[in-house]
């Protein structure tokens, strides 16, 4: 596995800051901030049988390990956790959970320097059930709180053809350290998703429960609400319709969800309530796209989209999709079995922006070289013999790659080189005939600090009558017209001279700019 921390630049494009090997499994990933803190940390599970807190910093652009905890053997083993991590929104604890029976919470706080600091794992173990989801749940500053779906098994076949699933409530009781199973409720068989709604002041609190076909909002004490999802109006009834993925984004007196099923639609869900009482959920189909992984709302306004299968892509929100006549509320008669249906449409909310390549996953490939021209002939030489003469030229050999799944599936063809980014863009008044490069030259001239490498300035650009010079900033391309260079005439040569002043050779003449 890898892992990428990318950042829109000030164009709003992606780009890779730091890509690292971790030479093993990422199972999950979660960030959490420490009440006060001003930077996130970064949660890892894997294969490795440990759970490793990391730290970006920007001065080495490096992942600092802040912290490694060991529970488990290596492989993805079921009773060994790390497939599930699930963080307090206060970032005050996590818990960290295997497929079955194991699961550890973990108290998190920082001593007197500042430095994060965390706790000996807190057991919450119950043999023979199985954990489809967890999750960290919005309660304010009360004893952190986390939700999961889960299954007995032990008496599979005594109750009927399909075990009793829960929503479980764990509890951390951060005054006496103990983990408590506060509350469990019976939920339906297809549950397999869980979705924190915000609390404290931003929300009423609970969690959304993914079923088959619709969304059901649990809270302890409060009325079970249960909403269908708009369908595709040429899926099968007998097809179910199950959550993929999901991003919350959060205004300062709103907040949405973003939730994408197993064909790629995305729905908007919302609540209306009021003194944490929600009294309706409201599920609107809101755009169509490949089928991703996991979903992120930017606080920008865009929407990053990353595909297991399939090149990753940015979206710009072109509005929030408040007008849209396929949605559903759980005020319908008939709730969750209420069929509403659409037809998927082109892109209306969302505007594609950027896209990064992903050769995910490579079904075949072949090396080979189908880009050469050279050709083998037999000649022969002066005295009779025959020899092969290769003529033509061979641009070395190519990867074919077949990648993706699907209809985004695609025939790639490698090479090897170095890629090419595109830093700034002028439009020139006419056609060039001759380009030089120079770097900082008289006036413009500063000493380079130790370390660091002297890189081209000035880009001087001939015409047939001009010649026109462009500055090159970190951020853009301008012209200038002080750098002491001659306009109304064509440039023949131009270069930096050795005591940093510069010569502009002309069909008239040659002009020196003093350093």
């Amino acid at each position: 596995s890898t892992l990428e921390l990318l950042r829109p630049d000030d164009q709003n494009r992606l780009q890779t800051v730091i890509s690292i090997n971790c030479f093993g499994l990422i199972r999950s990933l979660e960030t959490f901030r420490l009440v006060g803190a001003n930077r996130d940390y970064l949660l890892v599970g894997s294969d490795s049988g440990r759970m490793v807190i990391l730290e970006y910093n920007t001065t080495k652009n490096v992942f600092d390990k802040v912290h490694q905890e060991t529970y488990g053997k290596t492989g993805c083993r079921r009773t060994v956790p790390g497939q599930y991590l699930a963080v307090d929104p206060k970032g005050r604890s996590c818990m960290v959970s295997a497929v079955e029976r194991q699961k550890f919470v973990y108290i998190l706080n920082r001593d007197l320097q500042s430095r994060l600091t965390i706790s000996s794992p807190l057991e919450a173990h119950k043999s023979y059930t199985i954990v489809f989801a967890t999750v960290g749940l919005d309660v304010g500053f009360d004893n952190p709180q986390f939700a999961a779906i889960e299954c007995q098994y032990d008496d599979f076949g005594k109750k009927g053809p399909n075990p009793q699933k829960l929503l479980t409530i764990y509890e951390m009781d951060l005054g006496v350290n103990h983990v408590t199973r506060k509350h469990s409720d019976k939920i339906p068989f297809t549950a397999h998703d869980l979705i924190p709604v915000p609390g404290g002041t931003d929300g009423p609190g609970g969690v959304l429960l993914c079923c088959e076909n619709f969304l059901s909002y649990y809270k302890q004490g409060h009325p079970v609400l249960s909403c269908a999802m708009p369908r595709r109006l040429d899926t099968p009834a007998e097809k179910g319709l199950m959550v993929v993925c999901w991003s919350r984004h959060k205004l300062k007196n709103f907040f949405f969800f973003l939730i994408q099923s197993e064909y790629g639609d995305l729905y908007k869900v919302t609540l209306t309530h009021k003194e944490g009482v929600v009294s309706e959920v409201q599920c609107s189909y809101f755009d169509s796209i490949p089928v991703a992984i996991s979903i992120c709302v930017l606080k920008t306004g865009f929407l990053f989209a990353a595909s297991e299968f399939g090149n990753h892509s940015l979206y710009q929100f072109a509005s929030l999709g408040d007008a849209t006549p396929a949605m559903v509320t759980s005020s319908h008669p008939n709730r969750e079995n209420a069929v509403v249906a659409f037809k998927p449409r082109t892109l209306k909310n969302l505007t594609p922006f950027d896209e990064l390549s992903s050769l995910a996953p490579i079904t075949d490939m072949k090396v080979m070289d189908c880009f050469s021209t050279q050709t083998q002939v037999m000649q022969q030489d002066g005295s009779g013999m025959q020899q092969v003469v290769t003529t033509g030229m061979s641009v070395g050999c190519q990867i074919y790659a077949l990648s993706g799944r699907g209809p985004r599936s695609a025939l790639r063809i490698l090479r090897h080189g170095l890629t090419l980014g595109e830093a700034g863009a002028s439009e020139l008044p006419g056609q060039p005939n001759a380009l030089f490069t120079i770097k900082p030259f008289g006036a413009s001239y500063a000493p380079v600090p130790d370390g660091e490498v002297e890189s081209d300035r000035y880009i001087v650009v001939s015409f047939v009558d001009q010649t026109l010079t462009l500055l090159v900033t970190s951020d853009n391309i301008h012209e200038v017209t002080d750098s002491g260079f001659a306009k109304d005439q064509p440039t023949l040569f131009a270069m930096r001279m050795a005591d940093k002043s510069a010569i502009q050779v002309m069909p008239t003449g040659i002009r020196h700019v003093a350093a």
